[in-house]
């Protein structure tokens, strides 16, 4: 089976730790043909909020990616990036297929998170806003030393610590995007049930108009 991911891209990217250690990659796949089976096999997802694979029905090349994304290759790969063990430490991947405005605020991620990697799927991306941005504080989403573009392939991957914030201006409309984290033992189920509790109460509106 050909792979999806470009994984000596991946390897050749150079960490920056001046704010907080992350790395990005401008198309972390293989080839255009790869790219354009991905955008079709994206799940349907119609509303906002972030949604585990494992309640979406995506098509064969994106479950693909999820494995390559959660495979030992990858881990590997992080693992030297960021000097940290990621052997036995739970994973979780969810999907974004909708922004809200009220999305892209200025956050760091949950301390119970060892690293996020983070793939856009958009075919292209013509937009001003919506792209995400690496802050150098928690206060003013103006002052970024970079943005992530959000086209098919763009790859953004990071060590969680309190520094890390990131966010994007806000953008109304379809933003595509799979989410990798590694986990610290222990919190795999609350993260878990958080998800699903969210995807379950998304659902109640369609479920009300039958």
């Amino acid at each position: 089976m050909e792979k999806i991911l470009n994984l000596d891209k991946i390897q050749e990217a150079k960490v920056n730790k001046t704010y907080f250690p992350f790395f990005s990659v401008t198309n972390s796949f293989i080839d255009n043909e790869i790219s354009k089976r991905l955008t079709k096999d994206f799940p349907s997802i119609s509303r906002g909020g972030s949604f585990p694979i494992e309640a979406l029905k995506p098509g064969a090349s994106f479950i693909q990616l999820v494995e390559e994304l959660k495979g030992n290759e990858l881990r590997s790969l992080l693992e030297k990036k960021f000097d940290v063990s990621l052997t036995d430490k739970p994973v979780v991947t969810t999907a974004r297929g909708i922004s809200r405005s009220k999305d892209g605020k200025i956050h760091s991620d949950s301390k119970t998170k060892i690293i996020t990697v983070l793939i856009y799927l958009n075919e292209e991306w013509n937009h001003e806003s919506g792209l995400l941005r690496l802050l150098r504080n928690p206060k003013d989403i103006e002052d970024y030393f970079l943005e992530i573009p959000a086209s098919i392939g763009s790859m953004v991957a990071f060590k969680v610590d309190q520094n890390c914030w990131h966010g994007y201006t806000p953008f109304e409309g379809k933003r595509l995007s799979i989410q990798l984290n590694y986990l610290y033992q222990g919190f795999l189920s609350k993260h878990n049930m958080r998800h699903k509790l969210s995807a379950l109460f998304k659902k109640i509106p369609n479920i009300l108009k039958k």
